[in-house]
């Protein structure tokens, strides 16, 4: 493990009592938040800009990270890959191994100097496998990320928090509509509330015209001009958006077009629909989910962040059972019987992870094409 000339002390302590310390490689502030684990082998560029974290401390189970630095900041609001946001969005980091020495062709700085320059602190030297045996045994918890120095109790009064309440979907949502593409077609509508990049990229690649609303705008207005919708990812529980599922159902009746939901997206059409959600004991975070279409008995290999689940026993009779997940049964997946309607839990565009859904941006467009040719 590559250190500082001088090591600064970082203790993590989570909510059962469990204290852990190492060294500081990031900056150094006092934070709290869900510790949530990932198991992906790469990607903590894609993975700590991805909103889905927002207000959690990430610990990436991956022994060695840092090796392939961070390349240079990107414009804001641009969609320059890997960024899937224009910040860091974990409110603190917990690896194992942390490698300042980098090497990529891209690169221009560590992960530790992009850390500090956002003012997010990172810890290495931690067991990360026991740690995340603690979180797989008894559920994510609270912990606290703090300087040494500090007593827990100073930690308690002085970390930032970031409150999971509707706030936090502002938070991440952009705070205007933006428009990508030169006209394209078709024309698609995508519910921001929290979205990766990614997604949008997914749509341009297929030649789409992407209108990027935040989750509060007038979705009724905008929805009368687009062939279809996406409804994106996002942090959180989706049961704090009852006002946007609310919008869904009203929109899931009227729009004739097709609608797809990823991620946070399938758990609010999931609500939308009348169906119920609930939090996970740990959540699935990697990019090696496994899940089955019940229809074919297809497998795919997965990229997933989320911690909440639709209940798929609470589904109306006019919706059914899409996809389910192999390791632990969970929904998946859902689609509507009589119309253009269907959600995953997972990430079709997987960045990072593995492309084996990404057909399914492909049927999506091609639904709202179709569909908008015979208007």
């Amino acid at each position: 493990m590559s250190l500082p000339s001088i090591t600064r002390k970082t203790r993590l302590v989570l909510e059962d009592g469990t204290s852990l310390i190492g060294v500081s490689f990031g900056a150094e502030a006092s934070v709290v938040g869900e510790v949530v684990f990932n198991t992906a082998m790469t990607g903590y560029i894609e993975t700590l800009t991805d909103p889905s974290y927002r207000g959690q401390i990430l610990v990436l189970t991956q022994p060695i990270v840092g090796n392939y630095g961070v390349p240079a900041p990107r414009p804001i609001g641009s969609l320059d890959r890997p960024y899937e946001s224009d910040r860091i969005q974990p409110q603190g980091l917990v690896v194992q191994h942390y490698s300042s020495t980098y090497s990529h062709h891209a690169a221009s700085r560590s992960l530790g100097e992009w850390l500090s320059a956002e003012g997010v602190p990172g810890v290495a030297g931690i067991d990360t496998r026991t740690l995340t045996r603690v979180l797989r045994e008894h559920g994510t918890m609270r912990g606290w990320l703090f300087p040494d120095h500090m007593s827990l109790d100073e930690a308690r009064e002085t970390a930032h928090a970031v409150e999971m309440t509707s706030q936090v979907f502002r938070q991440v949502a952009p705070e205007a509509v933006r428009v990508y593409g030169d006209g394209g077609s078709p024309r698609i509508l995508l519910v921001d509330c929290g979205a990766k990049d990614g997604i949008v990229q997914s749509l341009l690649d297929r030649g789409a015209h992407v209108i990027r609303i935040p989750w509060f705008a007038d979705l009724s207005a905008a929805a009368a001009e687009v062939d279809g919708i996406l409804i994106g990812n996002g942090p959180g529980d989706p049961q704090n958006l009852t006002e946007l599922t609310e919008h869904l159902r009203l929109l899931t009746e009227t729009f004739n077009g097709p609608v797809f939901g990823v991620c946070l997206g399938h758990q609010l059409l999931a609500l939308a629909a009348g169906a119920k959600t609930y939090k996970l004991p740990y959540g699935h975070r990697g990019i090696n989910q496994p899940v089955q279409d019940v229809s074919t008995r297809r497998c795919y290999v997965t990229s997933q962040n989320h911690g909440y689940a639709v209940d798929g026993a609470t589904l109306p009779p006019h919706w059914e059972t899409w996809f389910v997940n192999l390791n632990d049964g969970t929904n998946e997946g859902i689609r509507r019987r009589n119309k253009p309607q269907f959600s995953v839990q997972f990430h079709p565009e997987a960045s990072p992870g593995p492309q084996d859904t990404s057909y399914l941006f492909d049927e999506f467009i091609s639904l709202a094409a179709s569909l908008r040719r015979g208007s």
